[in-house]
């Protein structure tokens, strides 16, 4: 995926300001589709320049102008265009579990600390998720583009829960160690 379609992305939800859209991608996309909002910026420069999103200023008093994106048509006909691509495997990198893979060289109660922080880092996000959930879905009657969101934070739920529960495993085999 590209950054432009995470942007399109967003900006099904409703028109946004460009500080508006990076909080909200940090908040929704983001926890899957990492961008600085330097990058979220210059593409929506991009996107209008193609005509996927309009832009209008809006006016306040007392304020600096505020810059309003909206995706157009043609930026939602983009979406379906890319809905029919396939998607590439995404690649995982993770510096903690080299270390493991070498860990006759490691110092394992340095090792420990590290999977003790990643593991407060999976409750962390695992937290976040469910109060996501809670306030935003849980008992509610939901249109088709709520299932879908619905659904990629349920997989978000579901790998932090792995997340969680591997790395518990492995901190166990490291003290048997």
């Amino acid at each position: 995926m590209a950054l432009a379609e995470a942007i399109l992305v967003c900006l099904t939800d409703r028109p946004m300001s460009g500080y508006d859209l990076a909080k909200n991608f940090d908040a929704s996309i983001g926890f899957f589709w990492r961008a600085s909002h330097q990058q979220i910026y210059r593409e929506l420069g991009k996107l209008r320049d193609k005509g996927l999103v309009e832009s209008r200023e809006i006016s306040q008093s007392g304020k600096p102008n505020r810059i309003v994106h909206t995706i157009t048509k043609d930026g939602k006909k983009a979406l379906n265009l890319w809905s029919r691509k396939p998607n590439r495997m995404p690649s995982f990198k993770d510096e903690l579990m080299a270390k493991f893979y070498a860990l006759e060289y490691m110092d394992i109660d340095a090792l420990k600390d590290q999977l003790t922080v990643r593991i407060d880092q999976h409750k962390s996000k695992l937290s976040q998720y469910h109060k996501i959930k809670e306030r935003f879905y849980d008992g509610k009657k939901l249109n088709r583009n709520q299932i879908g969101k619905l659904f990629v934070l349920e997989m978000g739920i579901e790998s932090e829960q792995t997340s969680i529960h591997n790395l518990n495993t492995l901190m166990e085999k490291l003290s048997d160690l």
